[in-house]
């Protein structure tokens, strides 16, 4: 009965210790993989940081230009307005020269202009096309003798070399102004693409801290049933341990009886008692005879 029960638990114990294997083999190797997503996440993360302060080193020039050009614009501006206000003094200056009873320059050139629209855009007899030439060519004459006249004016002369200066000035901070923008948008395209960039790889690395996660917990799993096969094994090698020791202590007590007994037949050997055949022997294998 003893020894059915200790093969029994002998069978247990090797399946216990084989389940233990198994899932000590799967939790390390989930390990191993729950290592590689880590791995991999923190290579993703790093590569997405540098990207970022790349992006980060882009916007920082971005606002300096997008600074420039508000300070340039600024500037512009007041060029273009001092243009403005010495425009506007050139004309009152030309007003103020005009010959008396004259009809004002401005108004010449508005009846030119009109003129020629009227000549591109109707349908003319060939005399009042004729008509209208002429009268161009007088309009002309006019206005080209009045601008002359006014521009021996040292007066105007002097307003218009200013202007010209002013305007100059203007256009430079426009084109720097134009300048400043272009480098400012260049700036904010490197930093939107880094900025793209970064957050596809953080959403990659999000992905594998899943992965990492998903691995862990199935890790955590193997291990806690490798530990529960581990404690149905050490609770079967007890139970044998203590069968073992059963046995080892009843053999022991067999001996002891058995020496005991030789011992109450040596005496009554020494006596001269009659022996049975079974005394001799047990006499002789206790080392008696």
């Amino acid at each position: 009965m003893t020894g059915e029960l200790t093969e029994d638990l002998e069978q247990k114990r090797e399946r216990a210790y084989n389940e233990a294997m198994k899932h000590r083999k799967r939790r390390d190797g989930l390990n191993d993989e729950a290592k590689k997503w880590a791995a991999k996440r923190d290579e993703l993360n790093k590569k997405a940081r540098d990207l970022a302060k790349q992006g980060a080193a882009h916007k920082e020039k971005r606002d300096k230009y997008n600074e420039k050009v508000r300070e340039t614009k600024v500037l512009r501006d007041e060029w273009n307005k001092k243009y403005r206000d010495i425009e506007r003094e050139i004309a009152r200056k030309k007003r103020e020269q005009m010959p008396k009873g004259g009809v004002p320059l401005g108004k010449l050139k508005a009846q030119l202009k009109a003129l020629e629209f009227k000549q591109m855009t109707q349908v003319l007899t060939k005399e009042k096309e004729q008509e209208i030439i002429e009268l161009l060519a007088k309009l002309q004459r006019q206005i080209k003798d009045i601008e002359k006249n006014l521009e021996d004016s040292e007066e105007i002369k002097a307003l218009l070399k200013k202007a010209e200066e002013i305007k100059e000035k203007a256009e430079e901070y426009h084109q720097l102004l134009s300048k400043y923008a272009d480098e400012a948008q260049e700036e904010h395209e490197k930093m939107v693409e880094f900025f793209e960039q970064a957050d596809k790889l953080r959403n990659e690395a999000d992905e594998a801290q899943e992965k990492f996660i998903e691995a862990k917990l199935k890790s955590d799993e193997e291990h806690r049933e490798f530990l529960e096969a581990m404690k149905k094994l050490t609770d079967f090698e007890k139970v044998l341990a203590g069968l073992r020791h059963k046995k080892s202590r009843r053999r022991d007590e067999g001996e002891r009886e058995k020496k005991n007994k030789a011992k109450e037949i040596y005496e009554r050997f020494k006596k001269g008692e009659k022996l049975s055949t079974e005394d001799l022997m047990l006499l002789q294998k206790s080392g008696f005879l």
